[in-house]
């Protein structure tokens, strides 16, 4: 996971630019005597958030009685996302990520919003921006409407989360033919136990260990060439310490990267620089 800096457009500011491309006054009218409860419902979530307590925000039928939950995703779907008044906080939410790249998996690239807490529930932070997070279209399905029941089940959440100050993402090499690797998470034993928890349920949720074995597979044969090359004029040492380079390379980019963990892995491996790579 990948923090971000959170969005600093409100709820009353995107709800004001909705309410001004809509026609509808029956709708509009309503939209306004509900926006005290979308005030609160975003300082509620962005406390919860900071607390590390999403998971604890009940959800609702409607929005203060006068707007239900199937008009606010027509307000998202038909109006925020489309309209010229706030099409840009769109796209500047899904710009946020460096290089587009998703960051729930940080490794496909961003294709969509995804609502942290479920549109379907909470209605009321259908707009806040808070809870719209850059997705790629693939972690965005896998979530769906999930919402965690404890505090340890919540997936980490990019804008009040950092996991990078400290090394969780780890892999180690299977000796087959080829060769593969098998990605943990092994978060720091100095992190809170809910801290932890978090880092494997978004690990679980997220299918990362099958995503970033796939990927590690298809970098193995991209550099298998240059290994058998370098076998070839040099020792297993020597492919150690080239593996070894790499991984701080990739390390200094990004401290819990699939990249740095697939050649960390492949470098700590002694039957992989003896020849395991062939």
């Amino acid at each position: 996971m990948r923090s971000l800096v959170r969005p600093t457009v409100t709820a009353r500011q995107a709800l004001d630019l909705c309410v001004a491309s809509i026609r509808d006054a029956s709708l509009n009218q309503r939209l306004q005597q509900a926006a005290s409860s979308i005030e609160s419902a975003e300082l509620a979530y962005i406390t919860s958030g900071k607390q590390a307590s999403l998971y604890s925000i009940e959800g609702t039928d409607d929005v203060a009685g006068c707007v239900t939950t199937k008009e606010m995703e027509r307000v998202y779907a038909g109006t925020f996302v489309k309209s010229v008044r706030t099409r840009h906080i769109y796209d500047a939410i899904k710009k946020l990520p460096e290089n587009d790249i998703c960051p729930l998996c940080a490794q496909r690239t961003v294709f969509t919003l995804d609502h942290y807490l479920p549109q379907s529930a909470h209605p009321a932070l259908t707009i806040t921006t808070a809870n719209l997070v850059p997705s790629c279209g693939e972690c965005n399905k896998t979530k769906l409407a999930l919402q965690a029941a404890q505090a340890g089940e919540q997936t980490l959440h990019p804008y009040f989360d950092d996991v990078d100050d400290g090394r969780w993402l780890f892999a180690a090499v299977q000796e087959t033919q080829p060769a593969a690797l098998v990605f943990l998470a092994a978060p720091p034993a100095a992190w809170n136990a809910v801290k932890r928890q978090r880092v494997f349920s978004h690990f679980r949720v997220f299918g990362l260990a099958q995503l970033y074995a796939s990927h590690s597979a298809v970098e193995l044969t991209n550099i298998r060439y240059g290994l058998q090359q370098m076998a070839q004029r040099g020792s297993p040492d020597d492919i150690r310490d080239h593996l070894a380079r790499e991984a701080a390379s990739r390390a200094a980019a990004q401290t819990n990267s699939w990249q740095r963990a697939t050649y960390e892995a492949f470098a700590n491996s002694a039957w992989f620089c003896a020849g395991g790579f062939a």
